[in-house]
């Protein structure tokens, strides 16, 4: 079936109603196989409107599939990004409510804080440090829609790459006060150890992560903004929690993150 304006709406209120309702739903592929990369992102924005139609506010970005590794196993040549609104924002100090969610996972991440506007096809990573002021721990939860957290490439792009909430902790450094490239991080649930990475898996370092991502955007014309908070992508594997779970990344230099979930 051809995907026209129609359906690409019908597929936006499809996957924004079961964010807001908790429930899963059968991947957008089984229906639509022809769907494109160009078209999810399509699908993606239009996703995004939908959540600023009721309030939400474009805050920033974040990236997937940063890992060289994650990519061959996946059969594609790049990462993906999605983006992050406000009210995808939780405090370390403010429980997650476990009910809000459909089946989550937590992602070791360097958030990115922008201080000046970045656009362009031939961006790099000294760039991308040129333009921070500050970088900070971060746990991104992925809470895809899908059942059984099972999808396409083409299908995770469009649910906007399973982006739900997101904690950053209170240290904030210069990136140029810390080796970036080399910063060590455990990740560990309820006390115990659960990953350990460092932050050269985001396609050897962080700052070129999100220089992909500029580059990627300067294609259709745009850009990453000043006061722009990008999650650079996950440093290690995601971990399931549930109720009464606590998370806590902690990074060499940088400080920790945690939270806990009720």
């Amino acid at each position: 079936m051809t995907l026209t304006q129609g359906i690409d709406m019908e597929i936006v209120e499809y996957l924004y109603s079961a964010e807001k309702e908790q429930r899963e739903v059968i991947k957008i592929t089984d229906k639509y196989p022809e769907l494109s990369f160009a078209k999810a992102y399509s699908i993606q924005e239009k996703l995004i409107h939908r959540r600023e139609l009721d309030g939400a506010r474009t805050i920033g970005l974040k990236l997937g599939l940063t890992s060289k590794a994650k990519q061959q196993m996946m059969g594609v040549h790049e990462a993906i990004y999605g983006y992050l609104t406000d009210d995808m924002l939780a405090l370390e100090w403010e429980p997650i409510e476990f009910n809000q969610l459909i089946h989550p996972k937590a992602e070791p991440e360097i958030a990115f804080f922008i201080a000046e506007d970045l656009e362009g096809t031939n961006i790099t990573g000294e760039d991308v440090i040129r333009v921070t002021k500050y970088v900070a721990p971060a746990i991104e939860i992925i809470d895809s829609r899908y059942k059984d957290f099972k999808f396409t490439l083409a299908d995770v792009i469009a649910d906007n790459c399973s982006s739900s909430r997101f904690v950053i902790g209170s240290k904030w450094m210069s990136p140029t006060d810390l080796d970036l490239a080399n910063l060590g991080m455990v990740m560990s649930k309820n006390g115990e150890v659960t990953q350990v990475g460092a932050s050269a898996a985001v396609l050897g370092h962080p700052a070129t992560s999100v220089a992909w991502a500029v580059n990627k955007l300067g294609e259709v014309g745009k850009g990453i903004k000043k006061g722009d908070i990008i999650l650079s992508g996950a440093i290690s594997e995601a971990i399931s929690f549930g109720p009464k779970d606590t998370i806590h990344v902690q990074f060499s230099e940088l400080g920790s993150v945690s939270f806990a979930c009720k």
